[in-house]
């Protein structure tokens, strides 16, 4: 039996026990995905970001499905931050086609229903139309949910929560002096981007990085985190599946 052969039977092996040990423990309801490490998994190729880009784009049906098929209900992918909008205006360019091209391919299929979050307003107007026109186009779809978090940043998103609710009190008639006494953590919380869905139980990190870098900000205050060594466009069905297992081995207390 050859070194492949061999390696990849061991595999399979640990990757069915993976999936087994799951059905014991609980499945996350929201799982959130910090896609990281397109760019360097390029350089390791010696190819231009684009590539990695692309690579990655590739890799989020893969996800989405194993997600499915689990039972998770809602997966946010966080696909462009309002950092990455500093990028060089070459790359920025091709990355954003790549996730007009991606988003749209979502909607297309209809397999899963596509939630747009984000600061649209920052996105080139052809860019938001295009994640409105998937986000519309699946309005319907019963299944997973998927929120394509593009143009996100999770301090852009609690300013906008707040502006938010100031002009609908100030349209009611309501005084900032007022407003100010009686604001709560859920006007707030119904106000975000995520308005109606529930916190994220799980989010998972790839590229090795351990830090939240302004992901889901408000939402994450109790959620797991799983940091994975892989490049994004590595990130295999095994990865996915330690991840939740880590997940469903924790104990929650949620501040309790």
């Amino acid at each position: 039996m050859s070194r492949f052969s061999l390696t990849g039977g061991l595999y399979g092996l640990y990757e069915r026990r993976l999936a087994r040990e799951l059905l014991q423990g609980d499945v996350p309801h929201h799982i959130g995905i910090m896609m990281d490490g397109n760019r360097r998994w390029a350089r390791q190729v010696d190819a231009p970001p684009s590539h990695g880009h692309r690579a990655g784009a590739d890799k989020i049906v893969d996800v989405l499905g194993w997600s499915d098929a689990i039972g998770v209900k809602i997966v946010t992918l966080w696909m462009l931050s309002t950092d990455n909008l500093r990028r060089d205006p070459t790359e920025l360019t091709e990355l954003v086609a790549i996730i007009e091209g991606a988003v749209s391919d979502l909607a297309a299929s209809r397999r899963w229903r596509i939630h747009a979050l984000g600061a649209l307003d920052l996105l080139p107007e052809s860019t938001a139309q295009r994640l409105r026109a998937a986000q519309e186009l699946t309005s319907d779809v019963e299944g997973m949910i998927v929120n394509v978090a593009v143009g996100y940043g999770g301090r852009q998103e609690i300013a906008d929560a707040i502006r938010s609710l100031l002009r609908e009190r100030a349209e009611q008639g309501v005084t900032l002096e007022q407003v100010a006494q009686e604001i709560t953590v859920e006007q707030i919380a119904d106000h975000l981007y995520t308005k109606g869905q529930p916190d994220p139980d799980l989010v998972i990190r790839t590229s090795g990085e351990q830090r939240i870098g302004g992901f889901l900000l408000w939402q994450s205050v109790h959620t797991e985190f799983y940091f994975a060594e892989a490049f994004w466009p590595d990130f295999r069905h095994v990865d996915f599946l330690r991840a939740v297992r880590a997940y469903s081995s924790r104990e929650r207390r949620l501040g309790r």
